[in-house]
């Protein structure tokens, strides 16, 4: 391995393995291997227990308690039988990489696609389906947590062994597998991280160390966990540098770090993970509810803005409810303002935030943020998981996406939505609890009780059970979905927009700088930037349902989403429903 990590089991040089574990507290640890006898683990300071010995891999272990139950490794890095088996030896020096020359693009060009293992397909799923994804444009692949969760099934954030991917998707050197092909085709790959929780089922820190979690505050998905503890603090970058390093992966996306209760806790992963590769090209990306742009200034790389996703939302739908509320006053405008500075909210109090929410974030380069219409959050924390092509006129649609595939931010598309698929994705799990699948069931169901559409508890007695493997089953993709004409169209306008970025843009997106944004009309939006090479690109998009006055933007038409739409510009303005793009060229004249 490329870097010793203090937790778990670490296959050495010379075939033995030295097995490790943070247990203060406990009386005494033992190993147990499934095919050799016990052995007693030694006591070491700080509250850890470790043993060197004869273990080949493949190796079946677990760890026994002193005053506890025998457990899992906490990093066990590949399981047999669930969450609750054994764990297994892994080498990771013997996977042989092919594309180890292999460097990622730098972060400003990234095309993100964001998907999630098991819905389509597993790792050779994605492994088979790499080829097409490179010829549409997608240069980076984003995708959702792979950690060990309890059951068959889930999206990921109830995983409990962060080290080792799910035995659904298949083994650790399929994982590998599917980013050495990427790498192969050129593409970057990413991981979604979890470090603000463990799942409901599966999680033995509390028998392990108590001292993991901290007993005065609590998240939204149970007990914090206690970063204070430097143990808990290295298993967590530890975590990241594996991902990095034994799979070499381009990036990683931390997970809801607003969650996260210690300030100092991010700063010490980024530093650390950025020493750790030595120089080597990762993205480090974070969903951060507060919208803190400090972490944007020198720690990490981007962040997902919602506030781009909401306005544009609104602005196809008309949908007010929940957090659509902050930006359905003013969506166009609001989202003028995203466009130029990032954020729409940067201190100010909003129905949802009264205190206020956010920095701002003026300064930050549009990189600094993704952009999307789609995620597996948007889509799949609806009651019925609709996607926005089952919500929106096409139009509004595909003026949408002309504007975030050809604005300077970083684009992310969901999986399916590059051809405009209307297949649901719902919030899927596979406990083999009966009590916990009722739980999430009736969860589920009194979350949605909040919003108008389901206010009748009719209704919200047809919100999916999360639980069925039906459900599951309908938020995989139907490859065959992609060969109807309107999925076909839309596929192939998204291929020409990409190729137009690549080959147009992205060369001159880093140091670009926004030059204003403002309305049209009370649904419509125009915007311009000036790229590096000092080319200056305008976009305008309508999505009201009447034409509104446009200046055209200097420069010639690089793309629209209706045929014709030049021929309405600027006598007649901009159609409804439409987007249109200009290129101006340094060395022309408007």
């Amino acid at each position: 391995m490329s870097h010793r990590y203090a937790f778990g089991a670490l296959h050495l040089p010379n075939g033995r393995t030295r097995f490790r574990l943070w247990a203060p507290g406990q009386p005494g640890v033992g190993l147990e291997r499934r095919d050799a006898g016990p052995l007693p683990m030694q006591a070491e300071e700080g509250g850890w227990w470790s043993v060197e010995t004869e273990a080949a891999p493949g190796t079946r272990y677990r760890y026994a308690l002193g005053n506890g139950p025998t457990v899992p490794d906490p990093a066990s890095h590949a399981q047999d039988g669930d969450v609750d088996g054994w764990s297994v030896v892994v080498d990771h020096a013997a996977y042989p990489w092919r594309h180890t020359g292999w460097t990622a693009h730098p972060w400003p060009r990234s095309v993100v696609y964001e998907l999630h293992l098991g819905a389509m397909g597993g790792t050779r799923g994605v492994e088979e389906d790499l080829q097409r994804l490179a010829t549409l444009g997608v240069n980076t692949i984003e995708i959702m947590p792979v950690a060990d969760f309890a059951g068959s099934c889930n999206w990921g954030y109830d995983g409990v062994l962060p080290y080792a991917p799910d035995e659904s998707y298949g083994t650790p050197d399929d994982l590998k597998a599917l980013v050495d092909a990427a790498h192969g085709h050129g593409i970057a790959v990413m991981l979604d991280v979890v470090y603000n929780h463990f799942g409901p089922a599966g999680n033995y820190w509390h028998s392990i160390a108590p001292d993991f979690f901290r007993k005065d505050i609590h998240t939204p998905w149970g007990d914090a966990i206690d970063f204070r503890e430097k143990p808990v603090r290295d298993f967590f970058i530890e975590n990241a540098i594996y991902w990095l390093t034994e799979y070499r992966f381009d990036g990683l996306r931390l997970d809801a770090v607003h969650a996260i209760a210690d300030e100092t806790f991010l700063h010490e992963l980024s530093e650390r993970v950025r020493a750790a590769v030595g120089g080597r090209t990762v993205y480090l990306v974070l969903e951060n509810e507060t919208n803190d742009a400090s972490r944007l200034e020198k720690d990490f790389d981007a962040q997902w803005n919602d506030d781009v996703h909401h306005c544009l939302h609104v602005l196809l739908t008309g949908e007010h409810d929940a957090y659509y509320a902050d930006y359905a006053d003013d969506p166009a405008g609001r989202l003028a303002r995203a466009l130029m500075e990032g954020y729409v909210y940067q201190g100010e109090a909003t129905d949802n935030h009264k205190d206020g929410r956010g920095k701002p974030s003026a300064h930050l380069p549009p990189s600094a943020f993704v952009n999307s219409m789609q995620t597996h959050d948007q889509v799949g924390n609806r009651a019925l998981g609709e996607r926005i092509a089952a919500l929106a006129p096409i139009g509004n649609v595909r003026a949408a996406t002309l504007l975030l595939l050809l604005a300077p931010q970083v684009p992310m598309l969901f999986m399916g939505e590059e051809y405009a698929s209307k297949r649901p994705f719902l919030f899927f799990t596979g406990f083999p609890s009966p009590e916990l699948a009722k739980a999430v069931r009736e969860g589920r169901r009194k979350e949605f009780a909040r919003f108008p559409a389901f206010a009748d508890p009719h209704r919200r007695e047809q919100i999916p059970d999360p639980n069925d493997p039906k459900t599951f089953a309908a938020s995989c993709l139907d490859p065959a979905e992609r060969q109807q004409p309107e999925q076909e169209h839309m596929e192939s306008f998204v291929s020409t927009l990409l190729r137009l970025r690549r080959m147009r843009l992205a060369p001159h997106y880093e140091g670009a700088k926004p030059l204003g944004a403002g309305k049209l009309g009370e649904r419509g939006v125009r915007a311009q930037w000036q790229l590096a090479d000092g080319s200056v690109l305008t976009i305008a998009a309508q999505f009201g349902e009447h034409t509104v006055p446009c200046e055209v933007g200097p420069g010639r038409l690089l793309a629209e989403s209706r045929t014709g739409l030049e021929d309405e510009l600027p006598e007649h303005g901009l159609a409804a429903r439409s987007a249109i793009a200009w290129l101006q060229h340094p060395d022309a004249t408007a």
